[in-house]
């Protein structure tokens, strides 16, 4: 086993985006800081409904993913297919804009005003940007939990856990980045292990609590990215942690990108702006 080291960090910083929701971007706070085939990564995490609950207005997207997983709270989505539910605490939607989605997202008020969830997008091969929209909309008991021997869980969304001679597969899939994605929270002092493809791009992002990857500290929202061998170990050496383990194959192509339109040429992204002006964005 050939453990990963950090190549780089990434600190979220504040921003807001659709009708003002506040929230944390740390992947694709600048164009330039990407992990291939992964865009960009936003959190949201605040018990003020203030902050999240004029939600994100109809908006379009194309050429991409986008991954919405919710750890509190709930959010309905509606798209221009008629497509309309809420996902709920625990839940996933992996949604393939591929050609067009025109969709809006809700956040709704909680008894105790909590949201708490991120939303990851994930880019799509030239050879998959314009086939048709599809979502894979997982709830929250579709998606795994294991428990680990110090009292941790992983709950696995995307990929596979040994654990024990026991191999776990999170209910994602047919997705172009052969992607993993897990949600692990550890005890106290506990130690996590992760077999990950060599050729992979990885990263962690502790959501509550710090990290330590190898003799390096990863402070609470801040990402990491993870290079050099077939293995991902991380320890929770304060108290209580929490974090994204994500890892994907990198597509290796130009990337032209404007807003809400991931695609791999200008001309391709002022076609993009030109169908969705048009009402050819979904066609």
């Amino acid at each position: 086993m050939n453990t990963r080291q950090i190549k780089q960090r990434i600190p979220a910083i504040d921003t807001s985006d659709g009708a003002g929701v506040r929230l944390k971007r740390s992947i694709g706070q600048r164009q330039s800081i990407r992990v291939d085939p992964f865009l960009m990564l936003d959190t949201i995490n605040s018990d003020n409904s203030d902050d999240y609950i004029a939600g994100f207005p109809p908006h379009p997207h194309r050429g991409f993913e986008t991954v919405t997983y919710l750890i509190n709270g709930s959010v309905i989505h509606r798209d221009h297919m008629g497509n309309e539910g809420e996902l709920k605490a625990g839940g996933v939607q992996w949604m393939t804009a591929g050609r067009g989605v025109i969709h809006e997202e809700r956040p709704q008020r909680s008894k105790d005003g909590l949201l708490r969830g991120f939303q990851l997008w994930v880019n799509l091969p030239a050879s998959e940007k314009m086939k048709p929209a599809h979502y894979q909309n997982i709830e929250p008991e579709e998606v795994p939990a294991v428990a680990l021997p110090a009292g941790g869980e992983v709950r696995v969304v995307a990929g596979i856990v040994e654990l024990d001679g026991e191999r776990i597969t999170g209910p994602v899939q047919g997705v172009a980045a052969d992607p993993t994605y897990l949600d692990v929270r550890l005890a106290a002092g506990e130690s996590f292990s992760q077999q990950v493809p060599a050729e992979h791009n990885v990263f962690v992002y502790p959501y509550a609590g710090d990290l330590q990857v190898g003799d390096q500290l990863v402070p609470q929202d801040q990402a990491a990215v993870l290079e050099g061998g077939d293995a991902v170990v991380v320890h929770a050496t304060g108290g209580e942690t929490a974090f994204l383990l994500v890892a994907g194959k990198p597509i290796g192509e130009p990337i032209a990108q404007y807003g809400p339109f991931v695609m791999n040429t200008a001309e391709e992204i002022e076609q993009a702006i030109q169908d969705y002006q048009a009402g050819r964005l979904t066609d």
